[in-house]
């Protein structure tokens, strides 16, 4: 199955995104084999620095750095599906400016809903900054009528444990940007994230 070909988005109606960088990932593969979907922010305006463009892409590079300090070493994307770990975003176009809006996550939330419908074998997710956290959010506010992770800081939510149906949540930090570079000790919070969310599936 191509995600690219079951989803889409139909007109376009955020203002403070580029659809000129829309991407949804166009790999093949088998939904059945997912176990964990980790959910970042948005896509990069070039479509060339994205998780399924090329292994030495920089969201790859950011990536591939993240699961190797976890323990898990990867080279490629493909090693990263073959753990049973699906990457997407929260939106699907790459933003503007230096933000994005809570009426454009909410949009795209629906997007991302029914993406998170073709895993039907997840177990965790991982949400990747504070977009992925609003966007599940508004996802499980549909749904249930209350919120999936509570307000607070990132910090003070990786403490505590959530739940999405029968499904664990891992609020963690985005793993995509410069500053993911330099911040040591995010980092290090991101690498126990990763490895407490394959904990579900021992």
């Amino acid at each position: 199955m191509k995600i690219n070909d079951v989803l889409s988005c139909k007109n376009f109606p955020c203002k403070d995104i580029n659809n000129n960088s829309y991407l949804i990932p166009g790999l093949d593969l088998n939904p059945d084999k997912i176990k964990i979907v980790m959910i970042s922010e948005v896509p990069p305006i070039d479509s060339k620095d994205y998780f399924y463009s090329n292994a030495k892409s920089f969201y790859m590079e950011t990536t591939k750095q993240a699961f190797n300090e976890s323990g898990h070493l990867v080279n490629s994307i493909q090693d990263i599906l073959n753990l049973g770990v699906y990457i997407t975003t929260a939106v699907k176009c790459g933003k503007i400016g230096s933000s994005i809006s809570i009426d454009t996550i909410k949009e795209c939330s629906f997007i991302l809903e029914e993406e998170l419908k073709l895993f039907p074998n997840a177990v965790a997710y991982l949400l990747l900054g504070d977009v992925a956290i609003k966007s599940f959010n508004y996802i499980s506010k549909r749904n249930t009528n209350k919120l999936a992770i509570s307000k607070g800081s990132t910090y003070k939510l990786r403490s505590q444990s959530f739940y999405y149906e029968d499904k664990r949540i891992f609020p963690s930090y985005i793993i995509t940007g410069k500053n993911f570079l330099i911040e040591k000790s995010k980092r290090k919070m991101i690498a126990e994230d990763i490895n407490n969310s394959f904990k579900e599936i021992e």
